[in-house]
């Protein structure tokens, strides 16, 4: 490890989580209730010549372990909604449910802690850190997490290798293609376990074959019970996942079973 991350993993100290737990289910998995809840979620900007109202009223349900596609065109609310959901941001209007926690109910720094317990985020533009290796890169994310150094270093090493890359642990961003920094930095959303896997536009900074490499990836998590939404334009990277909901001008069409070739 370089003395960067050395410096980093003494800095960082894992803060008691004190986010409350959703009420088990004695039913079990087959009856497991929704990882994501959103009702009346609403959100307005202000600008220079009039408020942009970016989300009118959504609401969206992802099932346990399902893989959930979101497009729509550019402005149409995709990404303001997956920040709200993340808890990078705060709706005006409306209730977001995540992992049987009532998030607008939550101050900044419990929203924080269930961020870091719950969601993991995957970004169109990798935000690796450049300075450091891929194994670094995940491990960090372990440790902001709550990991020891010696576990956070074992976690990354574990995604790293589920993820073909474990030969370019060493290796730091720049040395490594699209498609295999993207795959670090999907190991990095993953280093803390999430309950949902949130995902901008994961496959838009990609040449073909780093986007189908990518969704073989997400297709890989799903059928091992991930949770995962994902944002994205692209017929073709929508067309991998269990259910497509399409949004224009701040609401959703439609929430329910779709296919990319009824996409309009």
């Amino acid at each position: 490890m370089s003395a960067s991350f050395e410096a980093t993993a003494r800095a960082v100290v894992p803060v008691p989580d004190a986010v409350p737990e959703a009420a088990p289910d004695a039913a079990g998995p087959a009856t497991a209730p929704p990882e994501l809840v959103v009702r009346g979620l609403r959100k307005t900007y202000e600008a220079e010549t009039a408020p942009v109202r970016a989300l009118r009223g959504v609401d969206l349900t992802v099932g346990h372990g399902e893989f959930v596609a979101l497009m729509g065109p550019s402005g149409s609310g995709k990404s303001t909604l997956l920040h709200l959901l993340a808890g990078l941001d705060r709706a005006d209007e409306g209730s977001v449910t995540l992992a049987g926690v009532r998030t607008e109910e939550l101050g900044g720094a419990r929203l924080a802690r269930l961020r870091r317990r719950h969601v993991g985020l995957v970004f169109q533009f990798f935000h690796l850190i450049d300075h450091m290796s891929a194994l670094e890169n995940v491990a960090l994310a372990a440790l902001v997490a709550g990991a020891k150094p010696a576990e956070a270093t074992e976690r990354a090493r574990d995604l790293l290798d589920t993820l073909g890359l474990l030969e370019k642990q060493g290796e730091r961003p720049a040395a490594l293609s699209g498609g295999q920094r993207q795959r670090v930095a999907i190991a990095r959303a993953l280093a803390n376990r999430p309950t949902l896997l949130l995902a901008d536009e994961p496959t838009g900074a990609l040449d073909s074959d780093g986007a189908a490499e990518v969704l073989d990836l997400f297709t890989r998590l799903h059928r091992d019970g991930q949770t995962i939404l994902m944002v994205t334009h692209s017929a073709d990277v929508a067309g991998g996942a269990q259910r497509i909901v399409r949004m224009r001008d701040g609401v959703l069409l439609d929430d329910g079973p779709d296919t990319a070739g009824d996409l309009p």
